[in-house]
């Protein structure tokens, strides 16, 4: 089978399609014909040498994908530990979930790590309600997109930022009631004009050190900041009075280094609580575009540059 090389060579990607054996699936895993694979930045970080697969698993990069079981033809999404980027996956069973039938089987595959993402640290870390309120930064990524929707759907307010004012109407579209440019304001004085001081119960925060004091600024009382990067920084200073006069909490998520235990667990309740959302027209994959493999490198090249308003998604052969 083939699949995706991608080296860096200065400032820019080189993609090649190579030649490996197809994956054995060993017990509890499923084999699946690769559809689409969804581009990542965690991709990025794995091209240059920073964000290796945790152990056991494959070394080809690529985290989600859509496709078609082997034998039975279904179709389906699956999230990955690494070789999405793939012809062929053996895919852990209990991280391979339907694909709706209400999507084409390419854009499926915006599904798997941008929602269980959102899902994972806005309901089950930072713990989401009904009426509550959630900011959401770089909001017009495939988790910031999937993010805002996925609060709305719980009931939120929401309020999302991005530093590209072009981006502001994805915002508005995915369903966010403030759209912030980060770019030209400070957002937490944006969110107390509109409404008011300590307005926020959860922050989904992918930029890390040089938002956090603001986002302590905003929080309300008992308020929940999740990180889950540091595009910007990792190392900042935490106003520990302030945080416990506001009973915050500070958490931190990640999803690809967890136990494939843990993971089929995350999606059996994704399954039940948010995929049929796709089904009823309240969720929608928010897909930038779609690069034929053998144009990869432009797909890493355009994440690389942030140039994407949702999902960047590689589209296989089916011949």
């Amino acid at each position: 089978m083939r699949f995706l090389q991608v080296t860096e060579l200065e400032g820019r990607y080189v993609a090649a399609l190579s030649e490996v054996e197809r994956p054995v699936p060993r017990e509890g895993e499923v084999l699946v014909r690769v559809a689409a694979s969804g581009v990542n930045r965690a991709d990025l970080l794995q091209i240059a040498g920073r964000y290796p697969p945790p152990p056991g698993e494959p070394d080809i990069i690529g985290m989600e994908l859509s496709g078609t079981t082997d034998g039975t033809g279904e179709a389906v999404c699956a999230l990955v530990a690494g070789g999405g980027h793939a012809e062929y996956v053996a895919a852990p069973a209990g991280q391979v979930f339907p694909a709706p039938a209400a999507l084409d089987l390419v854009t499926a595959a915006g599904i798997p790590e941008a929602f269980l993402t959102a899902f994972v640290t806005l309901v089950m870390e930072g713990g989401l309600r009904r009426s509550e309120t959630l900011l959401v930064h770089a909001g017009a990524s495939g988790v910031g997109l999937a993010a805002i929707q996925l609060g709305k759907l719980v009931g939120a307010r929401v309020a999302a930022t991005t530093r590209t004012s072009e981006k502001l109407a994805a915002l508005e579209r995915a369903g966010a009631d403030l759209a912030i440019d980060a770019g030209r304001h400070e957002f937490a004085e944006r969110i107390e004009e509109g409404w008011g001081r300590d307005a926020v119960d959860v922050v989904l925060d992918p930029i890390g050190a040089p938002s956090l004091s603001a986002n302590m600024r905003v929080l309300a009382t008992g308020g929940r900041v999740v990180v889950i990067a540091t595009m910007a920084g990792a190392r900042a200073e935490v106003d520990l009075a302030l945080l416990m006069r506001k009973r915050a909490r500070l958490l931190a998520s990640t999803l690809r280094a967890r136990s494939r235990a843990e993971k089929g667990a995350i999606v059996a309740r994704f399954r039940r609580e948010i995929l049929p959302g796709f089904t009823s027209g309240e969720l929608r994959v928010p897909v930038d575009s779609v690069f034929p493999a053998h144009r990869a490198a432009e797909a890493f090249q355009r994440m690389r540059e942030n140039r994407n308003v949702g999902k960047i998604l590689i589209a296989w052969p089916r011949d």
